[in-house]
């Protein structure tokens, strides 16, 4: 049964009126909204395009006026150096940073692995044994990297412990039963204490290196992952000696920590910190120009001051240091590390 309507029209087989008018306006009405909804989207697009070519141009903008450095320097002395940097040349330093355990290792590596496809163009390195590596390696221009300051390799005490009169007077006598389990140092594969490790193995020989590497590794040490480490270790009074380098002593005793380094002798190793400009590098202008900025006395300077550099020149030291072969030692790595992880690897 079909219903009727109260217009003449009935519901069901729908019958329309001849007469009615056709809805213009609101067809008229349904276009409009459509073509403002349309309009918005073309508007977004547009603005999303813009937002993109845009970011896309800032980007390349950016990094054609940066410099990436590679930093073994911590990270809380290099950032103001950086900054000033920048505020002086115009210049943005994009820099990547190592962990504590491994410090240089790590970018020595990624340097090595980017040879082909250079993404550094200086590298700040924190002692030299690596950086000479890489340029045995080829990864610098020639005549394109140099040392400036330096810290060293010190012992350090528990002064609540130990006295400096009672403190061992040579590295030797660490293997001494006095100091079984006493001793705390970082692992010797990597960073300055791996460094110091294969310049010991040249000044003493081969075999008395090896024995005194076997000997204090069966007196128990304390390994531990980096410098800082060790004097948080010793100057808690865990271990009451430790092997680290003089900024990590001096940033524990600005903590009040009860420690002291012993002084230089001629087992010292002297620990400048490297600059040195990869081969192709993407920005060789601003390259070069942190690569000097780097070495000026005011920057060495504001170093020491900070005591993240122990001096400015070694040649100043009245005391005489533990001299390296550097070619030498290089030839041997190789066979030092081998021993190294064999004797102390757990």
């Amino acid at each position: 049964m079909v219903l009727p309507s109260e217009d003449g029209l009935t519901w069901g087989n729908q019958r329309k009126d001849p007469n009615w008018p056709k809805d213009e306006f609101g067809r008229g009405e349904v276009a409009a909204q459509l073509w403002i909804f349309w309009g918005w989207v073309a508007v977004g697009l547009i603005a999303i395009g813009l937002s993109g070519a845009f970011w896309i141009w800032k980007t390349v903008s950016e990094r054609k006026h940066e410099v990436v450095a590679y930093c073994a320097q911590d990270q809380v002395y290099a950032e103001p150096i950086f900054r000033e940097f920048e505020r002086e040349t115009g210049w943005r330093v994009r820099a990547v940073y190592d962990s504590e355990a491994v410090k240089t290792v790590g970018l020595a590596n990624r340097l090595l692995a980017e040879r082909s496809h250079p993404q550094c163009d200086v590298f700040w390195g924190n002692e030299e044994m690596r950086t000479r590596q890489l340029v045995a390696q080829d990864v610098f221009l020639t005549n394109g990297w140099a040392t400036f300051g330096y810290r060293t390799r010190r012992i350090v005490i528990n002064t609540n412990h130990v006295s400096v009169a009672s403190a061992p007077r040579s590295l030797l006598e660490l293997t001494n039963q006095t100091w079984h389990a006493k001793v705390a140092l970082a692992y010797p594969q990597f960073g300055t204490t791996g460094t110091h490790f294969h310049a010991l193995r040249q000044h003493w020989g081969d075999p008395g290196w090896e024995n005194w590497c076997r000997d204090l590794s069966a007196g128990k040490p304390v390994l531990v992952d980096g410098n800082s480490v060790v004097v948080a270790t010793v100057g808690r009074g865990d271990a009451w000696v430790g092997l680290t380098d003089s900024d990590d002593i001096a940033a524990g005793q600005r903590e009040g920590l009860p420690i002291a380094p012993l002084p230089i002798n001629g087992e010292t190793l002297l620990i400048p910190n490297t600059a040195a400009i990869t081969k192709s590098a993407p920005h060789p202008e601003a390259a070069r120009q942190l690569f000097e900025y780097l070495q000026r006395a005011e920057v060495i300077g504001r170093l020491v001051e900070w005591k993240a550099l122990e001096g400015v020149d070694a040649g100043s030291i009245s005391v005489s240091a533990l001299q390296v072969n550097w070619d030498s030692l290089l030839g041997e790595l190789a066979d030092s590390t081998a021993k190294l992880n064999k004797i102390f690897l757990r």
